[in-house]
């Protein structure tokens, strides 16, 4: 550029290079960062994949820290007053809104231009950036990141099962470590809680400790950041904004509203783990109730059992802890100071209900004492002569499990494998699925009430199809008598089922005939939690397995820890033998392969609930009462059991 340039030109350079630079300094939005990675995706262009995306997960957490931190800056520097008029409200509303403005435009730019759509949005929160980078790092020969990246999307999608089958395949490959199945997403309070969890079940209760404490102090931060989240812009549901002619006052009253309902939602958000939809029963509580047992008999131990009961006023264990430690220690305490105020913790309902009083640790170390919950006695009697107790709870290394042999003969074994064979169907129960759980065995099955409309047909003697319904009722009563529930038991399913191994297809098994899990909750062994949400059948109390046979190779039985790898207890199915058990994730199971022979079973699943009864059961209960009327009266039958289907 000469001399003779014209002023006007060089100040057009100078606001051009002015503006470009200050355009630089801003952060670039995510969804633009998004949407090029996915072009570059369907490009093959792998590289790119990775740059764009790994920056739309930077400018993800970056806009997410930047509101945090402007927001809490502006409300310390514009506080609200006890008392004030009105127009000292809206002078802080306004110089509020102004501060919040410039702090998160020096930093990010316009706002409007971070505003996403709500498709992306979910994308991020369901973690689909993290499939695309797995792959992308698959093909630039990355496995370590691509370990990591697959592990972090996996956590939010435990139901998918491609990336379930290909973190097997990673585990395999060499250079990838146990250590780069990392989630890059975790959020360091449940990071803690859960390895301090893991460390306290194995005794190491001063290591615990730590992370415990850790835990406490990132979780009031989460606590912190999530509420501030909650000071920007509310959706009022159900209102048509073009039509919305309330008073300004209306209007503010309406957003404080929504901002305090989702604050009340930071409970159960900062509860919830990655793709889980029911937040961890308990959660914050529960820190506390950890601590009181592991510092056990210390000054801190008083302080957190009285902290506990912040939360659950007069709840009579922690009580009766806080009367022991004072004994102990010859004084008294206070709890120690929590974020969140005990007045409001008494006062909210919505927090009551979201943390609902229940096992704590040192509870369960103290069952006898404590125990207001049915079924958790066990010893009742087996009301039938020939029932023999081979094994309870202790003996099976577990809590609610019992071993019994000759709950039925061997003639009513014989009767009912032949009822089996006759009726059962491959895929019955398992939505038409020969092989719902491993290709290398068939799984046949039939119902109560099916069964009574063979016998009604002729198909099989009615005398077999009325010792299915009597047998199950039979295992019905013990369980019920065994573990001496108060309230009645309930059919939840009943299902009589072989298991046969596919010919040529056991060489070299290494998979489960049925897969270790819990029968009325997700199990999540890396979370060491078991999450009573759908499509787990969570009505479900009380489980038994009645085995008609034991002429077959493998088909074990076992139990293990919440890790799904550990076996507590293994049990060696035969004739009349029944192991029976509490439902839910302190139970988990599953069923060695069968490799040769057919293995056949009663398996019954009962509900306390009677919303939860099965309704085949009830009609079958209809069919036998008519065949007891008509044997009583000699009377023809007035039911036709295909109605009844």
């Amino acid at each position: 550029m000469d001399g003779n340039s014209p002023p006007a030109a060089v100040w057009c350079v100078v606001l051009l290079c002015a503006a470009l630079s200050s355009s630089a300094a801003f952060l670039e939005p995510y969804d633009l960062l998004y949407d090029t990675a996915v072009r570059a995706f369907y490009s093959s262009d792998y590289g790119g994949v990775v740059r764009s995306m790994e920056a739309a997960l930077s400018s993800h957490r970056e806009v997410r820290r930047t509101k945090v931190r402007c927001r809490l800056r502006c409300q310390d520097q514009h506080p609200f007053e006890e008392t004030f008029s009105d127009l000292r409200f809206f002078d802080a509303v306004l110089r509020r809104a102004a501060c919040m403005d410039k702090c998160i435009e020096e930093k990010l730019g316009a706002q409007s231009v971070h505003k996403v759509s709500e498709d992306v949005v979910q994308d991020f929160n369901r973690r689909i950036p993290y499939n695309y980078l797995q792959l992308a790092y698959q093909k630039l020969n990355q496995p370590d990141k691509a370990a990591a990246a697959a592990h972090t999307y996996f956590q939010a999608n435990p139901e998918h099962v491609e990336m379930g089958q290909d973190l097997e395949q990673y585990k395999d490959l060499q250079g990838v470590q146990e250590d780069h199945f990392v989630d890059r997403e975790a959020r360091p309070h449940q990071r803690s809680f859960t390895a301090a969890v893991r460390l306290y079940d194995k005794g190491d209760y001063e290591a615990a400790l730590g992370l415990f404490e850790e835990a406490l102090v990132e979780y009031y931060k989460a606590d912190v950041d999530c509420r501030a989240l909650c000071q920007g812009p509310q959706r009022f549901e159900g209102h048509d904004h073009l039509r919305y002619r309330y008073s300004l006052h209306e209007l503010v009253s309406d957003h404080f509203t929504q901002v305090l309902h989702c604050e009340h939602e930071c409970v159960r958000d900062l509860a919830t783990r990655p793709g889980r939809l029911s937040p961890m029963e308990n959660y914050l509580p529960l820190h506390y109730d950890y601590l009181q047992f592991a510092y056990f008999k210390g000054t801190c131990a008083l302080q957190c059992a009285l902290t506990y009961l912040l939360f659950h006023d007069g709840e009579e264990f922690m009580t009766d802890n806080v009367d022991y430690f004072r004994e102990v220690l010859g004084h008294d305490g206070k709890p120690r100071e929590v974020r969140i105020s005990n007045q409001e913790l008494h006062k909210s309902d919505i927090f009551k209900s979201l943390f609902p009083a229940s096992f704590s640790i040192f509870s369960v170390n103290a069952l006898s004492k404590y125990s207001k919950y049915p079924g958790i006695c066990a010893g009742g009697p087996l009301l039938y002569d020939n029932v023999q107790l081979v094994q309870n709870s202790v003996a099976l290394n577990g809590t609610q499990r019992v071993l019994l042999d000759h709950v039925i003969s061997e003639d009513e074994c014989a009767d009912l494998r032949y009822l089996a064979h006759a009726v059962t169907m491959a895929g019955d129960g398992y939505r038409g699925r020969m092989s719902p759980h491993t290709p290398n065995e068939k799984f046949e099955g039939a119902t109560v009430l099916k069964t009574l409309q063979y016998g009604f047909e002729g198909r099989v003697p009615m005398r077999n199809a009325r010792l299915f319904y009597d047998t199950s009722e039979r295992a019905r009563r013990i369980i019920e008598s065994y573990f001496m529930l108060n309230s009645t038991l309930h059919f939840s399913y009943t299902h009589l089922v072989c298991r046969t191994a596919i010919t040529g297809q056991q060489d070299h098994r290494n998979d489960l005939s049925h897969p270790i899990h819990a029968d009325n909750c997700l199990l999540d062994p890396d979370a060491n939690e078991c999450w009573k949400e759908p499509p787990a059948y969570t009505y479900r109390d009380y489980s038994a397995l009645l085995y008609l046979n034991g002429d077959f190779e493998g088909g074990e039985f076992i139990f293990t820890e919440m890790d799904a790898k550990t076996v507590t207890a293994s049990v060696k199915p035969r004739c009349g033998r029944m192991v029976g058990f509490s439902s839910g994730g302190e139970n988990p199971h599953g069923v060695k392969a069968v490799t040769r022979g057919q293995r056949c079973a009663v398996a019954l699943w009962f509900t306390l609930d009677p919303l939860f009864r099965e309704l085949e059961r009830l009609q079958a209960d209809e069919v036998i009462q008519a065949l007891d009327t008509q044997s009583v009266w000699g009377q023809g039958l007035n039911i036709n059991p295909k109605d009844e289907l």
